[in-house]
């Protein structure tokens, strides 16, 4: 799979992981008002080289994990699993399906979900930022819905998460 490819993936990846995080509230009580906070995704290495000169097609898909920080270098938050199938291709690229579901750990704490569509250029080597919807969640996350907007940032991935109660 192309390096934009799995770029993109990544940027779908923490969808959800961060509003465990930052979000102001204590575990036991819902927050009152939107919350606005950002985290950084780095993808953990899976022994693949993710690299093929094939073109892809509808149906290919690849998955890859990540570790969640508050700060490029800071306190790790959480972890996260993401799957992604080309859903349309073509000479100029294509559309890619996402689904992400991530574990937060400490206060509070929790799984949740995120999944966008997402369009990739196999040509770019840095894609553009997109919205990510969080789609639900589990523990002290069972009503999170927002979105995010997920930017590369180097080696990391910017996620700046926009979350309703």
């Amino acid at each position: 799979m192309p390096r934009s490819l799995r770029r993109i993936g990544v940027l779908g990846a923490c969808v959800a992981a961060a509003v465990a995080f930052s979000a102001p509230f204590p575990a036991s009580a819902a927050p009152a008002a939107e919350s606005v906070f950002t985290l950084y995704s780095k993808e953990v290495p899976s022994g693949e080289s993710g690299q093929t000169d094939q073109p892809p097609e509808v149906g290919d898909s690849f998955s890859f994990a990540g570790d969640l920080y508050r700060a490029k270098g800071g306190e790790k938050v959480g972890r996260d699993g993401v799957t992604c199938t080309v859903v349309r291709a073509g000479q100029a690229g294509g559309d890619l399906h996402c689904v992400g579901t991530f574990v937060l750990t400490g206060e509070p704490a929790g799984q949740l979900t995120g999944q966008a569509l997402v369009p990739f250029d196999p040509s770019d080597e840095q894609p553009a930022s997109f919205d990510i919807a969080i789609t639900g969640g589990t523990g002290d996350f069972k009503d999170a819905r927002g979105f995010v907007r997920s930017t590369a940032d180097g080696d990391h991935e910017r996620l700046d998460f926009r979350v309703t109660p």
